[in-house]
């Protein structure tokens, strides 16, 4: 019998590293992918030393677009299938759309957006065959647009969009979908945005390590969302329109 394996990207810190944590420590079996390698190999000593099964590690940049042929590819020969899929790779820049880097704006959309899809349709598959479930890590900030970061928030409502509907049609299938939309955490994001913390700061008040765990929770019960930690009133009350008005 095929081994089973949950995939999580984005997985050498914060978020993705946590969930790699919370995985294992449930009794998965992680493949985890991201761009650092030295991240990943560490990562993988910590979860074998506390008894976790062996990690497979694919270190890769989903910027660029033949990653997930290598992840794919990887898996193959390692005769595994994927059960559960974390899409949790992403990041965003902080500035206004016209004046930050085009690239690297184009960059976010290959990383949230079609990275996130190709994952999700290419494994989907192997996702039904094992009745295992797909866990797509979005944001708060995906209710509503967010001048400012204008590219990484409608990135994010791609991403709550994509999930409810892919959740919607595999629903008959017995696949578990959910979306995770956590507000501001203090994790690298910040940094690699360009974001300089001020007031806002006092809004990172819930660890990854907790994000992480209501997630997997939320996944494992099938919510059609998990909205952890402080928000907002304004953007509770667009998510809570938007989720509530269907049964989960």
């Amino acid at each position: 019998m095929t081994e089973r394996v949950t995939l999580i990207t984005g997985a050498s810190a914060g978020i993705g590293a946590e969930l790699a944590r919370v995985f294992a420590r449930n009794g998965h079996r992680v493949a985890l992918t991201a761009r650092r390698e030295d991240r990943l190999a560490t990562l993988a000593r910590e979860i074998t030393a506390a008894g976790g099964k062996s990690p497979i590690l694919i270190p890769c940049d989903l910027e660029d677009h033949g990653a997930r042929d290598k992840i794919a590819s990887r898996l193959a020969d390692a005769d595994v299938d994927v059960e559960y899929l974390v899409n949790n790779a992403g990041f965003g820049l902080f500035g206004k759309a016209i004046e930050l880097d085009h690239e690297g704006q184009l960059g976010i959309i290959d990383v949230n957006i079609r990275a996130l899809t190709d994952l999700s349709l290419r494994f989907s598959d192997q996702v039904i065959r094992n009745r295992g479930g797909i866990l797509n890590v979005g944001s708060i900030a995906g209710f509503l647009p967010g001048p400012g970061m204008a590219v990484y928030y409608a990135s994010k409502a791609y991403v709550l969009s994509f999930t409810e509907a892919l959740r919607k049609e595999l629903e008959p299938h017995g696949v578990r979908v959910s979306v995770l939309c956590p507000g501001p955490v203090m994790t690298e994001f910040q940094a690699r945005a360009g974001f300089a913390p001020g007031f806002d700061s006092t809004m990172l008040n819930v660890s990854a390590a907790d994000v992480a765990l209501q997630g997997y929770r939320g996944l494992m019960a099938n919510k059609r969302a998990v909205l952890p930690g402080f928000a907002p009133r304004g953007f509770i009350l667009a998510a809570v329109g938007r989720f509530q008005i269907r049964k989960p």
